[in-house]
């Protein structure tokens, strides 16, 4: 199945998509930052570009949310209708 609505109104809706600051990491930053818990955000030098780097206590986190995870029973863990075979391929296993 090819996409439903055109290629400027797919980049626009992609572009719209926040990839830093979203809600979720900043919940963690402020529980870690509550602690007490040093960090560093977005480190280029590192694969994928973690969300959050302790570099002192050598852990990376990475906030994702349910439409990756795919939750048993979350509503957000939908798949799209568009492109079936694409999404598919990206979720194996999950």
């Amino acid at each position: 199945m090819t996409d439903r609505i055109s290629k400027e109104r797919r980049s626009r809706n992609m572009g719209a998509v926040r990839g830093k600051d979203t809600g979720p990491e900043i919940a963690v930053r402020r529980a870690l930052r509550s602690l007490g818990v040093g960090y560093r955000l977005h480190v280029r030098g590192l694969p994928g570009r973690p969300d959050i780097v302790m570099a002192g206590r050598r852990t990376v986190i990475e906030v994702r949310g349910c439409f990756w995870h795919r939750h048993p029973g979350c509503r957000f863990a939908y798949s799209p209708r568009s492109r079936i075979e694409f999404w598919q391929s990206k979720c194996v296993g999950r």
